[in-house]
């Protein structure tokens, strides 16, 4: 490893098979994620028996431990010195537990009670979590280093956001296509009430975990020479590492993306939560045309992942993700507001699964543009702060936005719950009894809750002030103060 000096000059183009070997590295994130997401609070519950609230309890528990470990993983990788340079060896020392630990989560002992069940899952959670964390900030926070070239960070951001988009989904597809029904017994016709497809799930999930951390890691290894080095040696105290965590952070375009992250974060976690109560109640659709609508998500990674450089290019990046942002919330619930005010057909029209099909697939495709743009924001970032502090800190800047997912993700949920208590709409009720004031008022009271989030968020971001021009001043002025006196 070197100095800074010796980074890629800014304006060289990323080879494509380092573009490819970067953002294959989010596919780990996107299998975990949507593990946690889709199957992990089933699992433990209706097949394993644990009482949901015990399983709720543990997961929270364990979302909350790792946001706080975030910042820790970030300043340390910012700071480590080997010879494998700064964020390497944390990828690689992350590998082989990640992929046990996973493997573990989804093959629990039998015979054991409930209280022990629950240990056992909240201590792998929590394992699986915090090891997520040290491979996947360093791993993401690479970025930056690897190019210092507006326009190319966008674009391997886009390679991130598209593995990681495409792998979970991937897998949850796979589960609902393939695992589900073939595990699908005479003692349990429905395979996703059987815990062997958990396990067989379990073994390639974690498989596949193993193979992205590797080829992204080896991947990048030869650009370890050419990545930041650690700021000079000096004596770190907890008030120290503090002071210089706040230090970094102090930038006023950092508190308009950090504000912007908690209302993002908040609407993703409502849409999420609601997806399929629209889905089967507002929009009468069977299970396989909600995973048919799921599949279209790969199709909306691609339309982001291509879609984001093109308008960092022509536009540049905070105006673009305004743009979008504004095209993609505004578009999200026109189908729903169209139902309110009775101008789409009724559910018994073939039209209106195409509708939310396509309506959903493109809008999706434009917030992965969005999440897109905004993350490369973030890494423009990077030399700000060098000019201010003297250090790269990368890693804070990266596990900042990631804790601020982790902590108030929960508010959507919160958010979900109280539009399902105030449409009316009782748990478990059978769709087709449910009566069209409440379907109503499910719609009425969720468009201006997501639509006020969204806006919040881009009223908010619209402070953020680095632009094209003023990231090439800071790369100018960095070149100068590099050059020996």
């Amino acid at each position: 490893m070197t100095d800074s000096a010796s980074a890629p000059p800014e304006g060289k183009a990323t080879s494509f098979m380092t573009k490819l070997s970067y953002g294959f590295g989010a596919v780990a994130f996107g299998v975990k994620d949507n593990g946690f997401a889709y199957f992990l609070l089933l699992f433990y519950s209706q097949v394993i028996g644990v009482d949901a609230r015990l399983v709720g309890l543990a997961l929270t528990a364990a979302l909350f431990i790792d946001a706080f470990i975030d910042p820790v993983v970030g300043y340390w990788s910012d700071n480590f010195r080997s010879r494998w340079g700064r964020r390497h060896p944390f990828m690689y020392a992350a590998a082989i537990p990640i992929t046990a630990t996973y493997f573990l989560l989804w093959n629990p002992p039998r015979g054991w009670s409930e209280m022990a069940l629950f240990w056992y899952l909240l201590v792998l959670a929590v394992l699986i979590r915090v090891l997520i964390s040290v491979y996947e900030i360093p791993s993401t926070a690479m970025a930056p280093e690897l190019s210092e070239d507006y326009d190319e960070r966008s674009s391997l951001q886009s390679y991130r956001s598209y593995f990681g988009w495409t792998g979970g989904n991937a897998m949850t597809v796979f589960m609902f296509a393939v695992l589900f029904p073939m595990f699908a017994t005479t003692a349990i016709p429905n395979g996703q009430f059987n815990r062997d497809a958990y396990a067989t799930y379990g073994m390639i999930a974690s498989g596949l975990i193993l193979v992205s951390i590797m080829v992204s890691s080896l991947g990048t290894h030869g650009h370890i020479q050419n990545l930041k080095a650690p700021p000079p040696k000096r004596i770190l105290t907890p008030v120290k590492i503090f002071q210089e965590i706040f230090e970094t952070l102090a930038n006023r375009s950092f508190i308009a993306l950090f504000i912007a992250a908690i209302f993002g974060a908040v609407a993703s976690g409502l849409s999420a939560a609601l997806a399929f109560y629209f889905y089967t109640y507002f929009w009468g659709f069977t299970t396989q045309q909600s995973g048919f609508v799921t599949m279209g998500v790969f199709v909306s990674a691609i339309i982001g992942a291509v879609l984001a450089p093109i308008i960092s290019r022509t536009i540049g990046k905070k105006r673009g993700a305004i743009i979008i942002g504004l095209i993609a919330f505004l578009g999200s619930p026109v189908p729903i507001v169209l139902r309110l005010a009775h101008v789409l057909p009724g559910n018994e029209s073939p039209a209106i699964f195409w509708i939310v099909f396509f309506t959903t697939m493109f809008d999706v495709g434009l917030i992965i543009c969005f999440q897109i743009l905004s993350g490369a924001m973030m890494g423009d970032l990077v030399e700000q702060a060098e000019l201010k502090t003297g250090r790269r800190s990368e890693g804070i800047f990266f596990a900042a936005s990631a804790f601020i997912r982790k902590v108030v993700g929960g508010l959507g949920l919160i958010a979900a719950t109280m539009v399902l208590t105030l449409s009316g709409l009782p748990a478990g009720a059978n769709p087709t009894q449910v009566s069209p004031e409440t379907i109503w008022k499910l719609g009425a009271f969720y468009v201006p809750t997501i639509l006020s989030l969204w806006m919040a968020m881009l009223a908010v971001m619209s402070a953020y002030t680095l632009t094209r021009t003023g990231h090439e001043e800071n790369l100018r002025k960095l070149a100068e103060a590099r050059k020996p006196t």
